[in-house]
C-alpha cells in the first residue's frame, strides 16, 4: 500500500452518558444483540448512577482530543482532530457526516484501546465499515494499528504504576487489571499473551518479578466461561498487606474503572484489612499524545514502527479471521 496522505485525524472511542437520563439507552445500545440479562443491565445503571449518571471517559476524551490537537499544531501534521463514538454521543455516522461536509476525505482513526480482542480492534473495524456505509462520500478511514508493545505505552504506564509505589511499601503486591472478556472471544485473538507482555514489560521497567495478571468487570449470562481470576478472588487470596492496582487494560478511567476498582475493590480491601492503591490510567500521559502522533506518521511513512519485548509492532491491517466475536450462548 503506498505511504497514506491524511486530511484529518478521527479517535474513535466508546461512549458514555452524561447524565442520568442517558444511562438506559446508553446500556441498551452496548448491549444490543448480547445476551446479557436485564437485571444485569439494571445493576450496571446503578454504577453510573452513583456518579450523576456521567461516564468519565467522555472528559478524557475531551482531554486527549485538546492534547493531541495541541501536539500536531506544534509538532505536525497539523491536521484537525474528530471525535466519534461506537455507543453514544458523538455517533461515529454523525462524526463522519460532518467530516464529509467539510470537505475530508482521507483520516487517520486512532481507536482507544490499546490490545486485540473482538470488542478492542475488530469491532471498531466494523464500525468503521458500517459508518461509511451508513454516509455516502464519506471519508476513507484507516484504523492506526495497535499498541501495546510501543516503547512509549509502557512508559507512560510505568511512570503511572511508580507513582503508585511512592504511597506504600516496596514490598506491597501488583496486580495489573484487565477487563475480562468470554474465553470464545479470547480463544480467538491474542488479547491475553499482549496483556501479559505489557504487564511484563512494565514490572521489568520497575525492577519487579513478581506480579499478577488479574481481570475485572466481567457480564454475560452466569454459565458462560471469562477469563479469569477476578479481582475481587485475587484480592481475597492475598488477604492483607499492600497492594497496588495497576489497570493496564484501559486508556483511560472508564466507569469500570471508578465504580469496579475505586469502589468496589477499595471497599473490599477495606473489609480485609488491606491498604489499596490505584495507579492512574495512561490517559493524556506526554508519551501517549506524542505516541499517537508517531502512529500516524509511521502510516504516513515518515516514522520508524517501533515496539518492544519478545514480539514486533502488530500489523496495520488484520487478517479477516482474526478477533472474531465470541460466540453468544442463549439466555437460559
Amino acid at each position: 500500500m503506498p505511504d497514506a496522505i491524511y486530511d484529518s485525524v478521527l479517535v474513535l472511542s466508546f461512549g458514555g452518558p452524561e447524565n442520568d437520563s442517558e444511562v438506559i439507552p446508553f446500556l441498551e445500545n452496548v448491549l444490543r444483540g448480547r445476551n446479557v440479562p436485564r437485571e444485569r443491565m439494571l445493576e450496571v445503571a446503578e454504577h453510573y448512577y452513583h456518579f450523576g449518571g456521567r461516564s468519565p471517559i467522555n472528559d478524557q476524551n475531551r482531554q486527549l482530543i485538546d492534547a493531541l490537537r495541541d501536539q500536531l499544531k506544534r509538532e505536525g501534521p497539523d491536521l484537525p482532530v474528530y471525535w466519534g463514538n461506537r455507543n453514544w454521543h458523538p455517533l461515529l455516522a454523525n462524526t463522519l457526516r460532518q467530516m464529509r461536509d467539510e470537505g475530508r476525505r482521507r483520516a487517520a482513526v486512532f481507536a482507544t484501546s490499546a490490545f486485540s480482542s473482538y470488542s478492542g480492534c475488530r469491532q471498531y473495524r466494523e464500525d468503521i465499515a458500517k459508518g461509511r456505509t451508513e454516509v455516502p462520500d464519506g471519508p476513507e478511514l484507516d484504523k492506526l494499528r495497535i499498541f501495546y508493545n510501543h516503547p512509549a505505552f509502557i512508559e507512560a504506564m510505568t511512570d503511572r504504576v511508580r507513582d503508585a509505589f511512592r504511597s506504600v511499601n516496596a514490598g506491597a503486591h501488583l496486580l495489573f487489571t484487565a477487563h475480562s472478556v468470554p474465553l470464545s472471544m479470547a480463544a480467538g485473538s491474542d488479547y491475553v499473551r499482549q496483556l501479559n507482555e505489557a504487564c511484563r514489560l512494565v514490572a521489568e521497567s520497575l525492577g519487579r518479578s513478581d506480579w499478577k495478571l488479574v481481570y475485572q468487570s466481567r457480564s454475560g449470562p452466569p454459565g458462560q466461561p471469562w477469563l479469569e481470576p477476578d479481582i475481587g478472588d485475587a484480592l481475597r487470596s492475598i488477604g492483607s498487606g499492600e497492594v497496588v492496582i495497576a489497570p493496564i487494560g484501559f486508556l483511560s478511567d472508564h466507569m469500570e474503572v471508578l465504580y469496579d476498582l475505586d469502589t468496589e475493590a477499595r471497599e473490599l480491601c477495606g473489609k480485609l484489612g488491606m491498604k489499596m492503591v490505584r495507579a492512574g490510567t495512561v490517559g493524556v500521559h506526554p508519551t501517549i499524545i506524542g505516541m499517537i502522533r508517531e502512529l500516524i506518521l509511521e502510516r504516513m511513512g515518515q516514522a520508524k514502527r517501533r515496539a518492544i519485548g519478545q514480539f514486533g509492532p502488530e500489523p496495520d491491517e488484520c487478517a479477516e479471521t482474526c478477533c472474531p466475536a465470541p460466540s453468544r450462548p442463549e439466555r437460559k
